[in-house]
């Protein structure tokens, strides 16, 4: 049986399980609640939670009043490393709002630590952010539920940008370059059907790389 390792919040199950349930064949290990044996993992899942704690930053904090009160240096450094196992062994990687961020830091990339106008209530569930894609991106959307206070500034080396907010050029969506299968979104796919094909794609891929 395929294996995907995540660290999931009890809040955000009322949008994840459903999706895994989809998937039956696929068996997801919630690293918040169960030890992971990262080398038994044929994918990688990371959701969206607080921001990063300020010791996983490789850059500067002009400001710590502007980042969440209440990080999770434990869920940090356990996505740190099972980022690490996984681009290691090229095993399928999906990240979604502060897992893209997480990625970008990992591999070496910095982020806005705090921008105001891209968290409004309404963007948290509806696609109403206008997207422009690069005409490579595998996935295009016109707009999407974006909501988020931080985003990606220096893209990783690794990684290859795909989609940006259409006013502002904020990232939205990049690629891990030359990898298997390896896509980050700043907005929020488990929230919404047209996004189906997100999952699809990576559930398929963590069925393929166990047949490696």
């Amino acid at each position: 049986m395929p294996n995907v390792a995540t660290w999931l919040r009890p809040k955000d199950e009322k949008w994840f399980l459903p999706i895994f349930q989809r998937y039956p064949d696929v068996r997801v290990w919630n690293a918040m609640t169960e030890a992971v044996p990262l080398a038994e993992m044929n994918g990688l899942l990371l959701t969206g939670g607080p921001d990063i704690a300020p010791e996983f930053l490789k850059q500067e904090i002009p400001d710590r009043a502007v980042l969440d009160k209440d990080p999770n240096p434990l869920r940090d450094a356990w996505e740190f490393e099972a980022i690490r196992s996984a681009v290691d062994r090229g095993v399928p990687l999906f990240a979604i709002c502060k897992g893209m961020q997480t990625v970008n830091v990992a591999l070496g990339g910095s982020l806005i630590l705090d921008l105001p106008g891209h968290n409004l209530p309404e963007q948290k569930d509806h696609d109403i952010q206008p997207l422009r894609m690069d005409e490579a991106a595998s996935h295009r959307f016109a707009r999407v539920n974006s909501s988020h206070h931080q985003a990606v500034d220096r893209v990783a080396d690794a990684c290859e940008v795909e989609g940006w907010c259409a006013p502002d050029g904020i990232i939205e969506q990049m690629r891990l370059r030359d990898y298997p299968f390896g896509l980050c979104v700043q907005y929020h796919p488990e929230r919404g059907q047209i996004y189906d094909a997100l999952f699809d794609d990576f559930f398929g891929s963590v069925r393929k790389a166990l047949n490696r």
